[in-house]
């Protein structure tokens, strides 16, 4: 078994309360489960509304096929345009 860990930390502009900032954390987590069958959630930065991080894993046989679909869901993530990545990290863990 292959499990791909993966964490983004998102850059929100123009949001201005803690709300607002939910309501783009929960759409983005959303997408990330229903398009890529993923387990996702907001993992830190709970308290600031400039800042947003994501924590997602996805599990698989193939640590080739785990790595790509973790890039896919990083593009996903950045084409949304609802923020700017500001940083990524991954680890592919062979149980």
């Amino acid at each position: 078994m292959v499990v791909g860990c993966a964490r983004i930390r998102l850059r929100l502009f123009e949001v201005h309360s803690l709300k607002a900032k939910r309501s783009i954390v929960r759409s983005t987590v959303a997408r990330i489960q229903n398009q890529f069958q993923a387990a996702a959630a907001e993992t830190g930065l709970n308290d600031s509304h400039e800042w947003a991080e994501i924590g997602f894993a996805v599990v698989g046989n193939d640590a080739a096929l785990i790595n790509s679909r973790v890039d896919k869901i990083f593009n996903y993530v950045d084409a949304m345009g609802l923020a700017m990545i500001a940083d990524t990290n991954m680890e592919i863990i062979h149980l």
